[in-house]
């Protein structure tokens, strides 16, 4: 038995964030059946849309809210994605589902959440990132921040936060009997990634801008380095022991004019000791000197490399599905391990119906 077995989730198929979101549901063991629309406008995300059955409605019609609403009465759970008040003015708002299935957790997932001023403006991941805080302290010093893909808004601040919770009220609903409206909103999500951001700040630990800071790649030994084939690693030697070892490994350890660790003023001639001596030698030979070595110094891999590495191939942690090989499910679990994933398979309201009986009310 999976961790979620019995949890069904109807899912209003949409972008990335709650895709993402339903797909850790659904690799943890819940039944999630995904409604897409006719003749959608929502591009596949292969991995993301693992685990699911499928079912198109057009939700622009009475008979296809009707349908919808047949499949939330036996749910445990909604997704939906659309702009504040949408689902309202198409008939399926959190009021309409409650009144027929007290015990819904009814899911929103949005870039600027239920209510604000900007609730109702378009946006993507790097817009609720810039607005959280969570842009501005990323690139190098001197450079404007980066477009750092869509980690922190869509998918870490975005779908994981929707999936936490979507957990957390199913936990509430086992105390109360009752479900509730979760607003997974990407900016709240991603300002929560600041956390500990907004702590190094206050106790005076982060004080510079961007790029000259401890984790922001200001100091020269929690960095990224070319190497002689024009590929990199990656440098995360903080701690005395670990730096001894780095400085060990790169044959810098018996020079006597290196600059000390900590010693701010010196961090240039650091980085350019450091830089010099890294782009001796190719990423995987690196690889190798510092593979039995504590010294916190790992290859930068592609997506594509990830995994074979050894270690994520000895545990496994990509899998290849329908012929796309993608991360596997995590967290793992001791008793109840998650299934291998599957690819979507089409279905129709009526079988979903056929295997949801309808819960019995105690009276």
């Amino acid at each position: 038995m999976t961790a979620l077995a019995g949890i069904r989730v109807v899912e209003l198929a949409g972008l990335v964030p709650g895709p993402f979101g339903c797909m850790m549901l659904a690799d943890l063991g819940a039944d999630v059946v995904q409604v897409s629309r006719p003749e959608s406008r929502v591009v596949p995300v292969g991995p993301l849309d693992r685990g699911r059955r499928t079912v198109t409605l057009d939700l622009k019609t009475p008979s296809g809210v009707s349908s919808l609403l047949s499949l939330v009465s036996r749910a445990d759970v909604l997704v939906e994605g659309f702009r504040p008040g949408v689902a309202e003015r198409l008939g399926f708002g959190p009021s309409v589902c409650s009144a027929m299935n007290s015990r819904l957790v009814y899911a929103r997932m949005t870039g600027w959440g239920q209510d604000g001023p900007l609730a109702s403006r378009a946006g993507h991941d790097i817009d609720y990132i810039a607005v959280s805080g969570a842009l501005d302290p990323l690139g190098h010093a001197g450079s404007p921040p980066p477009a750092p893909l869509n980690y922190l808004g869509d998918l870490a601040g975005g779908g994981m936060l929707l999936a936490v919770g979507v957990l957390a009220a199913l936990v509430s609903r086992e105390h109360t009997g009752r479900g509730q409206v979760v607003d997974a909103a990407m900016v709240d999500g991603a300002g929560l990634l600041t956390a500990f951001l907004h702590g190094a700040m206050a106790s005076g630990i982060w004080t510079g801008p961007r790029g000259s800071n401890l984790l922001d790649g200001g100091a020269p030994f929690y960095d990224t380095y070319s190497t002689a084939d024009g590929q990199y690693v990656a440098v995360g030697a903080i701690e005395p022991q670990f730096y001894a070892a780095l400085l060990r490994g790169l044959g810098l350890d018996s020079d006597p004019s290196l600059p000390g660790q900590h010693d701010v003023a010196g961090w240039p001639v650091l980085r350019s000791r450091f830089a010099t001596a890294f782009a001796t030698r190719t990423r995987d030979e690196w690889a190798e000197v510092f593979d039995a070595v504590d010294a916190c110094v790992a290859p930068v891999l592609s997506p594509s490399e990830a995994p074979d590495h050894p270690h994520m191939k000895s545990r496994s942690s990509f899998v290849t599905v329908d012929g796309v090989t993608q991360p596997a499910p995590a967290p793992r679990f001791s008793r109840t391990p998650a299934a291998p994933p599957s690819p979507p398979v089409a279905t129709t309201v009526d079988a979903v119906l056929d295997s949801w009986p309808r819960p019995q009310i105690e009276i």
